[in-house]
C-alpha cells in the first residue's frame, strides 16, 4: 500500500505543471511618461508617436541586436499623482516585437491625469519589475516629466529606494513652456532631475528643450539604454550628491504657494 501511494505522489507531481522559469533579457526596461494636467493633448499625442517612431527605427534594433542574448523586456506607463499600464512588459527580440509595441502606443490615446508625483511613479515602476517574468542583466527605469514633485513621498527618498535595489534611473526632463505646463515651468529642471531624481550605475538625463527635438531624444535615449554605449559628451550624467546644494522638494512648494494664491480668492 505503502509503495502504491508513493507513485501515485510522484505521478501526481509530474502532472502538476512546473513554474515557468524567467526569461533571460540583457535589459528591463519601463518607460515612465509623464500625463500630468500640464501636459496638452498635442504634447502627449508627440510624446507617444515619438515613442512609436524610435521603436521602429535602425537605430533602436540595432541596439537590441548588439546585446549578448539580443533581447530586452520593456513595458510603457503613463504617470501623474496615479500610474496607468499602457503596454505590459513584453519581450522583445524581433523588428516585429519593436513595431507590435510601437503600434500599440500609436493606436492609443489616454487623457491627461492630474497632479505630478515622480516619486509614486519610480516606486511604481520598480514594483513592476518583480515577478514581471524577466531576469535582466541591467535594470532600468526611464522617466520623462516637464515639472518637479508636487505629491507623494519626497521623491528623493523614492530615488534612494529604488537605486538601493540595483535598478538606475534616466531622466528625460521637457523643458518646453508651451501648453499648460506654463504655469508650472521649472526653470533648470535638469538640474532638479540629476539632484533628484536621477541615480545609479551609468545613469543620464537628456534635456528636451523643444516639442520638435522630442522623437530624435527619445531615439538617442533608447538606444543608449538599450545599448549600454559609453555616454557621448551631450549626455548629461546623473549626479547622486550634487555640488552645491538643491531644494529637492520645490515641487511640493511651489504647490503649496498655488493652493495659497487661490484660496485668497
Amino acid at each position: 500500500m505503502r509503495s502504491i501511494t508513493a507513485l501515485m505522489l510522484s505521478a501526481a507531481t509530474l502532472a502538476t505543471p512546473a513554474v515557468a522559469d524567467e526569461i533571460d533579457v540583457d535589459l528591463e526596461l519601463v518607460l515612465m511618461v509623464d500625463v500630468s494636467r500640464s501636459m496638452s493633448y498635442r504634447e502627449l499625442e508627440i510624446q507617444r508617436r515619438g515613442y512609436a517612431e524610435a521603436l521602429l527605427s535602425d537605430e533602436v534594433f540595432a541596439a537590441v541586436q548588439s546585446g549578448y542574448l539580443q533581447r530586452v523586456a520593456l513595458a510603457y506607463v503613463e504617470w501623474a499623482g496615479t500610474q496607468q499600464v499602457i503596454v505590459d512588459w513584453r519581450l522583445l527580440e524581433t523588428r516585429d516585437d519593436l513595431a507590435a509595441f510601437g503600434n500599440t502606443l500609436a493606436n492609443q490615446f489616454s487623457p491627461t491625469l492630474r497632479r505630478t508625483s515622480i516619486s509614486e511613479a519610480l516606486i511604481f515602476g520598480a514594483a513592476s519589475m518583480e515577478g514581471n517574468g524577466f531576469n535582466g542583466e541591467r535594470r532600468v527605469i526611464d522617466i520623462s516629466g516637464d515639472g518637479p514633485n508636487n505629491q507623494g513621498r519626497p521623491v528623493t527618498a523614492a530615488r534612494d529606494a529604488v537605486i538601493a535595489q540595483g535598478i538606475s534611473i534616466n531622466g528625460l526632463p521637457l523643458m518646453t513652456r508651451d501648453g499648460l505646463g506654463g504655469q508650472w515651468h521649472l526653470d533648470g529642471l535638469d538640474r532638479y532631475y540629476q539632484a533628484c531624481v536621477t541615480g545609479g550605475f551609468g545613469a543620464f538625463t537628456i534635456p528636451v528643450q523643444d516639442w520638435d527635438d522630442f522623437a530624435q531624444a527619445v531615439r538617442r535615449k533608447l538606444v543608449l539604454e538599450i545599448a549600454a554605449d559609453p555616454q557621448p559628451e551631450t549626455i548629461i550624467p546623473a549626479q547622486f550628491s550634487p555640488r552645491e546644494p538643491y531644494d529637492c522638494l520645490i515641487g511640493e512648494k511651489m504647490w503649496q504657494d498655488r493652493q495659497r494664491y487661490w484660496n485668497e480668492f
